[in-house]
């Protein structure tokens, strides 16, 4: 076998050529790592967004929508006094009647953008356990109560939503009251209206849902309880359940990441194995001397492929540096909230076997081409 030192002194006879590999390696390996932070940020979010005790309480026909379902308001006492397995707090149920609606915020900046308003009262700290207030008050008459990254979901500064700050809804101006941390859930991303404010402002006197929380994942008897009051017409789904389906319906979203990652991954590819062939073309000869002197063509062949995974990781590792600086940490809004892009060892794993292939897998073509010919032949070439 030739020394490990062959290939480490060859990676540097063609600098241009060296930094071309490892760019090209940077690249692919940085796109792969981006998308499957992507896709496992918007997966962890959402399946931690929903918990198996709670039951969600939906318009029939509205089951894949909370925004478009309508519930009579009098169906929230109804299921609260029908219900059993209810969990109580201090002889409180742990029900809450909700309005869920989709609209344009504009900041005391001017700055307007889209974002998920919450009507609730009191009882919603009930069912939402993960909610917990960091700093202000929850929101009374003409006051809102914004989630620890709202500022991500609307492209603010932080400051913009500090409690004592105004948000304005159509030609309402709304109070900051308060602001609340749900760690990993779209939560984290919503504004929460007290109830009636957002009825009034939205001008519907109904609700969007009724969240049960149980004291056991047993849910039998709110379908039992839907069945029964046909005249309310309701459906219910674990929430657990609910966030699963919505993964499904942003599916599209995740796969056309993953084709663009392709795309010009399949482009840097392509370019990086033009640059191996004319590398490799060039060594033809050396590589037949090699031979006449006493190395066999694997030994020869397991050096060109030491070289290029020694470029390929060096991309590989320039691509966990970038990464780390840019992506980790990072919040990425989306229609509902907001997921954060996080290094976790599956993505770094991912990283380091898509560099060890580029080196491997995509060297092959380029290192048999320059070993093939015979060596009568190949010491005679140019």
């Amino acid at each position: 076998m030739l020394p490990f030192t062959y290939a480490l002194r060859n990676l540097f006879r063609d600098p241009a050529r060296l930094l071309q590999t490892v760019g090209g390696s940077a690249v692919v390996v940085l796109l792969l790592i981006a998308a499957v932070a992507m896709n496992q940020g918007m997966d962890s979010v959402l399946s931690s967004s929903g918990s198996p005790r709670n039951v969600i309480l939906m318009g029939k026909g509205s089951e894949e929508s909370l925004e478009r379902s309508e519930v009579s308001i009098d169906a929230e006492s109804a299921a609260a006094t029908s219900i059993s397995g209810i969990e109580t707090k201090l002889g409180v149920a742990a029900i809450s009647g909700e309005i869920t609606y989709q609209a344009p915020i504009r900041t005391s900046s001017g700055k307007e953008e889209p974002a998920l308003l919450r009507g609730v009262l009191e009882k919603a700290l009930l069912v939402h356990t993960s909610v917990r207030l960091l700093e202000g008050t929850f929101p009374g008459p003409g006051e809102v109560m914004v989630g620890d990254l709202t500022h991500r979901k609307l492209g603010v500064e932080k400051e913009e939503l500090a409690v004592g700050q105004q948000l304005y809804f159509g030609d309402s101006a709304m109070r900051i009251s308060g602001r609340f941390t749900a760690p990993g859930t779209v939560l984290e991303s919503e504004i929460w209206f007290d109830r009636n404010d957002l009825s009034s402002l939205t001008q519907r006197d109904s609700l969007s849902s009724i969240i049960l929380r149980l004291e056991n994942t047993n849910a039998d008897d709110v379908e039992l309880f839907t069945f029964q009051r046909n005249d309310l017409e309701l459906a219910a789904i674990r929430e657990d359940k609910y966030y699963e389906k919505l993964s499904i319906f942003y599916q599209p979203i995740q796969i056309m990441t993953w084709v663009t990652a392709a795309l010009v991954g399949a482009g840097a590819v392509f370019g990086g194995l033009n640059t191996l062939y004319a590398a490799f073309a060039s060594r033809i000869k050396e590589m037949a001397t090699l031979q006449s002197i006493g190395y066999t063509r694997t030994a020869l062949f397991v050096s060109l492929i030491q070289e290029s995974v020694l470029a390929t990781l060096s991309g590989t590792l320039l691509a966990f540096v970038i990464a780390y600086f840019l992506l980790d940490g990072r919040t990425v809004p989306f229609s509902i909230g907001t997921f954060t892009l996080t290094m976790t060892p599956s993505v770094i794993f991912t990283g380091l076997i898509a560099g060890i292939l580029l080196g491997t897998i995509g060297t092959l073509p380029p290192a048999i081409r320059c070993l093939l010919p015979s060596l009568p032949k190949a010491l005679r070439s140019n």
